[in-house]
């Protein structure tokens, strides 16, 4: 295993770490293996954001007497409610349910102290000058946390956090999917010979973040990096050809400012396929020549949230509903954390009046209009 600087915090991460969230559907003694695993394979980066009571207990007595070993990314504002996870930036409710996190780990201190989930600019800017930041603060000036980050989707929020001088991680969404955009936007050469994967192909306000964060020493820490497995599949993969875990992996790392990546796992040979990524060969890590050599047609039909459907006369962030709508479908059930990123959004699926200038503006010939009504639908049933 390769290890990382974490930005300018002193700390030194893995760069292959542990997304915990597919924890939850596992035994305690499944945890422990998963677990025990990852620490054999020398990751020593732990992310946990969930609320629900069971899984952080069994997270604590897999890491029981190993603490130390452990850089752990704890959420501040995922609480647990009337059995269910709620985001929430109540005072109260927030220390509940962090205080909860510290005695089911068997801790007293988390060493990244994450504000959870924040994609919206004004829920950033209430953040930043209400109570909120004042708990977590209070709990950086005591050493219950260490370092303070933030865990958002938004590039335009990751900048302001990157700015403001006080948030030293940043847990992101990055994979080729999120990141990458067509090398021009004039259509007739949108399907050229090959995709420009180089630095100048990524959406402006993403580059500009990873260099900002570069530059001022805050870390990148990656979520989502296998597009919630949509890359590993030709017919689900926007470029209509399949990555491998090695190829998101070596994508992800490649970036600036990334200290490591959470690769969500739930079983052993999750944690294996991740793994390898130390011991691939240059050949294998290879993503830049499988998209280059993808099908000319691999956009058509299908978002990747490039943004040129905007903008909408009702406030949509078609993207934004396009990607959520994706990673649920992926899943049996409609995970809790996507369900919450849809639900928060100011205009919803529900608000599209089928006027068809998103239709009109999409370079791919995306049925934007019929995708917002299953959408809606998906999203309305109960959980």
């Amino acid at each position: 295993m390769k290890y990382r600087s974490l930005g300018s915090t002193g700390l030194v991460v893995s760069e292959i770490g542990l997304g915990a969230e597919w924890l939850e559907r596992c035994s305690k003694d499944e945890v422990k293996t998963v677990i025990d695993l990852a620490e054999s394979c020398g990751i020593t980066l732990l992310d946990c954001w969930m609320s629900e009571p069971t899984v952080r207990t069994n997270i604590g007595a897999a890491i029981a007497g190993r603490r130390e070993r452990w850089i752990i990314q704890g959420h501040l504002g995922s609480t647990w409610q009337n059995g269910q996870y709620v985001r929430s930036r109540d005072r109260e409710k927030v220390r509940e349910a962090f205080s909860d996190l510290l005695i089911r780990l068997q801790t007293d201190y988390i060493d990244l102290g994450m504000i959870h989930y924040v994609d919206e600019v004004t829920d950033f800017q209430n953040i930043m000058k209400g109570e909120f930041i004042e708990y977590a603060r209070e709990l950086k000036k005591t050493g219950v946390i260490r370092h303070l980050g933030m865990s958002t989707h938004n590039p335009v929020v990751a900048k302001m956090a990157a700015l403001s001088s006080e948030i030293e991680v940043i847990l992101f969404s990055i994979n080729p999917a999120f990141d990458l955009l067509p090398a021009t936007e004039d259509i007739n050469t949108y399907f050229a010979e090959t995709y420009d994967t180089a630095l100048g192909g990524i959406a402006p306000e993403r580059e500009e973040l990873y260099r900002l964060c570069e530059q001022r020493g805050v870390a990148l820490t990656v979520m989502k990096g296998y597009g919630g497995g949509r890359l590993f599949s030709p017919e689900t993969s926007p470029f209509g050809v399949a990555l491998t875990p090695v190829q998101c992996i070596h994508y992800a790392l490649t970036r600036p400012a990334v200290a490591g990546i959470l690769v969500g796992c739930s079983t052993p040979d999750e944690v294996r396929a991740a793994a390898a990524y130390e011991t691939a060969t240059g050949e294998e890590k290879d993503y830049a020549t499988i998209l280059a050599h993808a099908p000319h047609h691999a956009y058509s039909g299908q978002c990747t949230y490039c943004g040129h459907c905007a903008p909408c006369p009702s406030g949509i962030d078609v993207a934004m509903v396009n990607k959520l709508y994706d990673l649920a479908v992926m899943q049996e059930d409609v995970p809790e954390s996507v369900r919450d990123h849809y639900t928060v959004l100011s205009a919803r699926a529900d608000a599209c009046i089928s006027c068809g200038g998103c239709e009109e503006r999409c370079p791919f010939n995306v049925p934007v209009m019929e995708l917002m009504k299953k959408a809606k639908i998906l999203f309305a049933r109960k959980p």
